[in-house]
């Protein structure tokens, strides 16, 4: 992915892209059984990777609240998740209005849109059939996005959909075969990954190709937008209401959580892969590289 990629190479991709769509892809109305009960003392995500394991605040939980809490915090994440595919919709439909319409590049652009589509109608199925509240991000946060999703464009933009992309693709990778998580959880996640693995080979080679356009000051730029978007993302992931759902004190568990050493690794985790490819094509690295160690990501 390093190498210079030429213009030519979108069509190629987006032609394989296309044949892809067209052979796996899903419809979460048919594919997913939302009828289905669950399955009593199932998990709704990987103990290990919840942001109070390990704590003293853990220590205190009932199975039974480490159980609800499971549900909260990956709907926490699936609101936050379903947020930034619409930000995404965004993105990509402004993106795509400058694209030649006759370009199988600006198809699979449109076809991305559609497959986000159906993900935030599912991700809101998925929350409505558990009982979740909205999550989502915080005012503070939502704002500044509005402008985010108005103005970003280049190398800045598809890092960033590449941060949140890998970042929960690599959550839900881990729970695709893992016995513990409730099947519905493990059928959401295998629609999602699936069809997120194109998105992921188009951002990136979008990514590659607009770095070498860029100008010395311009990819500071760039990676800075890049960290600062990363550090947001991972520091809203769970809502302090996750924690009021199961008893907590949400102010003190969300400080616990943000100090705890187990979920500082899971965020490395998390953001592994694709850390390791922001920094191979050069997106990570001058005075924004310590926000990204500041959010436990490196």
């Amino acid at each position: 992915m390093a190498r210079v990629l030429q213009p030519k190479d979108r069509d190629v991709t987006a032609e394989r892209l296309l044949d892809s769509s067209m052979r796996n892809s899903y419809d979460p109305d048919v594919d997913v059984d939302w009828n289905a009960p669950l399955v009593d003392g199932l998990g709704f995500m990987p103990a290990e990777r919840m942001s109070l394991y390990g704590t003293h605040l853990w220590d205190r939980l009932t199975p039974e609240q480490r159980l609800e809490l499971s549900k909260h915090e990956i709907g926490s994440i699936t609101s936050v998740g379903l947020w930034t595919e619409i930000v995404l919709m965004q993105l990509l439909a402004r993106y795509a209005a400058d694209l030649d319409p006759r370009s199988p590049h600006t198809h699979y652009a449109l076809t991305e849109i559609g497959d986000e589509t159906r993900h935030a109608i599912m991700f809101g199925k998925g929350l409505t059939r558990l009982g979740l509240p909205a999550y989502g991000p915080p005012r503070v946060v939502r704002v500044p996005a509005k402008v985010f999703g108005a103005v970003i464009g280049g190398p800045a933009m598809f890092a960033s959909v590449l941060v949140v992309e890998e970042t929960t693709d690599r959550l839900q990778r881990s729970m695709l075969d893992d016995e513990r998580i409730q099947p519905l959880i493990r059928m959401i996640n295998r629609i999602h990954v699936v069809e997120e693995a194109r998105h992921v080979r188009y951002a990136r080679e979008e990514l590659v190709r607009g770095l070498g356009k860029l100008s010395r000051s311009a990819l500071e730029v760039h990676r800075l937008v890049t960290a600062v978007v990363a550090m947001t993302v991972m520091d809203i992931l769970v809502h302090p209401g996750a924690y009021a759902a199961v008893g907590l004190d949400p102010r003190e568990a969300r400080e616990v959580a943000l100090a705890n050493p187990h979920h500082h690794e899971s965020r490395r985790w998390m953001a592994e892969k694709v850390v390791a490819f922001l920094d191979e094509v050069g997106m990570i690295g001058g005075p924004s590289k310590a926000i990204w160690k500041r959010a436990h990501l490196i």
